[in-house]
């Protein structure tokens, strides 16, 4: 099983980034798909959930209208796409899958840079 992040990446305040998560090695399509962040000395977070069929998606509160979660089952990955950035969005972003029997897959985080 794999889930590997890519769009690592140094941009400034109200800046866009697009995150991708590939996932190999499970039946993606059964699987919620999720978007956590740690910042350094904060506990993690979840950002963004997608759940199969991808009709259903849920928020942090304060990304809320800047940040968009999708899912592609045919390429079997999920993408959190990232506008209106703001230093307090800095932190490692980590891919999650969360599927039947409590399987919970990971990926290894991807560091998001908000200065200036």
């Amino acid at each position: 099983v794999q889930l590997v992040e890519s769009g690592v990446g140094l941009v400034q305040p109200g800046g866009s980034l697009r995150l991708s998560c590939t996932a190999s090695g499970f039946t993606f399509r059964y699987y919620d798909m999720s978007w956590y962040r740690q910042a350094p000395g904060k506990e993690r977070e979840l950002v963004a959930s997608i759940l199969p069929g991808g009709e259903y998606t849920e928020y942090l509160d304060s990304v809320k209208g800047r940040f968009t979660i999708s899912r592609n089952d045919a390429e079997n990955t999920a993408t959190l796409q990232m506008n209106l950035l703001k230093v307090d969005d800095t932190a490692v972003y980590l891919c999650n899958a969360r599927g039947p029997r409590n399987t919970d897959y990971w990926g290894q985080g991807t560091q998001v840079t908000v200065s200036l």
